[in-house]
């Protein structure tokens, strides 16, 4: 038998609770340390750019070798460009949910 899909009131208030616990938390660190400057976003938007770009130029760059090597077209390169460029962003994504965490801490 599958559960019901409407929460139980008591998991929506627990939840709001939550939520409005985590707000008070966000509020207080803000109103202590204030908020970050423009030159560190823009730092920070600057190292996230470069962990995307990075993989994804050495997937182009390996692949471009492969495809040379075994005279394929750009079968390696667009395989790999791809590969690259999804590992960037889970690196991104990854660093992303760090600087958050460290933000709340």
């Amino acid at each position: 038998m599958r559960p019901p899909l409407d929460p139980s009131p008591g998991d929506v208030e627990s939840a709001l609770q939550r939520a409005v616990a985590q707000r008070a938390k966000r509020r207080a660190f803000w109103q202590t340390h204030g908020e970050r400057s423009l030159a560190q976003n823009l730092a920070m938007i600057g190292a996230l750019g470069w962990l995307v770009i990075t993989p994804t130029l050495a997937g182009v760059f390996l692949g471009r070798w492969l495809d040379r090597r075994f005279d394929v077209g750009i079968f390696w390169t667009g395989a790999l460009l791809t590969a690259g460029l999804a590992t960037g962003c889970v690196i991104a994504w990854r660093r992303v949910q760090q600087i958050q965490r460290e933000d709340e801490a």
